[in-house]
This record gives C-alpha cells, structure tokens and sequence, in this order.
C-alpha cells in the first residue's frame, strides 16, 4: 500500500500510480521539465481511441512564455483562474466532432480524450508530476483566441505541475489537505437489473 499522503485508500488492491494521482488546487510555480512534459504527451498519444481515429488535440501553454501562459489563463472561468496560476503547465484539450473515415459525428470523442488524459495523469504521477483537470472553460474565448475551426470544440482544460508544500499557510492549500473519498463499487456496479449491486 502506498505511504503517499494523499493516496486513496480503496477496498481492493490497485497501482500505486493510481493510488497517488489527485487533483491539488496548489502548485508550487515551477516549471515543467520539457522532457518530462514530452514523456506525458507520449502517453496520451498511445491512448486507445474509437478505430484508432486519435480524436484529440492538446493546445500547451508554459510558464516560460508568460504571454501565452497569460493568454490561456484567461480562457478559464475566474474561480479556476485563481489557482491555475501557479501551474507549470496548462493545456488545452480539443475534439475532433467528426470521424476521419467516414465524416460521421464522432459520440465517442469525448470518451477517447478522457482515456488520452488518463494516460497523461498515470504518467505525469510517475514522474512525480500532479494533474488537475477542469471543466470550467470560456469554449468561445479559446475558439477566438485559438482559431479553432467549427470542426473541433474546446472541452477542458489541464493544470500540469508540481504539488506546493502541503503545509503551506493559504486557502488552496487547506483546501488540498482535505480526505478524499468515493461510492463504494455497490453503488455504480449492477449486474441483472438495473440498481441490484454486482460487487
């Protein structure tokens, strides 16, 4: 079992990498390693996908060009604004609406970025990296910013970086030392009907 502070506690035996990935609210402001950032976009391209049609596209933005650090902050609702600052990275996801094969509308593109994130997260976690993704994106300004094409659409956004001192005086912090939790496998694993628990 892992000696990680934050590491989940579950029931039955999982990775360690799994184990320690969670979401902190506060990073420390230093950059990410380029290799590091590399290895974790290696990761997520090797994601499986929906007849292997690779639906996603990440737009980065790093601390060490602080214009375009700036410029992808304020695609984030204001509340996520104020933490994700201190990220070393943050990226922006983007799908694909349409398969390549055929030009029919793709459901499953929004499934397939989430296995390619979860491929990034397990890495990143490897690497002693944390990962914080976020739903509370401005989809208009990033388009605008961007130049996305009607194509593609802004989903998410990530904060990629390094984990502040936990001990550390401010509200982001305290907010990070909080338990973390999860329903128990009887509440979303079924088998026969509907409701009647599978585990």
């Amino acid at each position: 079992m892992s000696n990680h502070p934050k590491a989940a506690r579950p029931d039955y035996s999982i990775h360690d990498l799994i184990a320690n990935r969670w979401s902190p609210y506060a990073f420390d402001g230093r950059p990410v390693e380029q290799e590091k950032l590399h290895s974790c976009l290696e990761a997520a391209r090797w994601a499986a996908s929906s007849y292997n049609e690779q639906p996603w596209s990440f737009i980065l933005a790093t601390r060490d060009n602080p214009a375009a650090f700036n410029a992808m902050l304020e695609c984030l609702v204001e509340a996520n604004q104020e933490w994700a600052a201190r990220a070393g990275v943050l990226m922006l996801t983007v799908t694909s609406r349409s398969f390549v094969r055929n030009g029919k509308p793709n459901r499953m593109a929004e499934h397939d970025i989430g296995l390619a994130i979860g491929n990034l997260t397990v890495q990143a976690t490897s690497l002693g990296l944390a990962v914080h993704q976020m739903a509370g994106i401005n989809p208009s300004k990033a388009r605008q910013v961007y130049a996305i094409p009607e194509s593609h659409d802004p989903l998410t956004a990530v904060a990629i970086g390094y984990v502040a001192d936990p001990k550390a005086e401010d509200a982001f912090a305290e907010r990070d030392r909080a338990p973390r939790s999860r329903k128990p496998l009887s509440e979303f694993v079924f088998t026969g009907t509907w409701g009647t628990p599978g585990v």
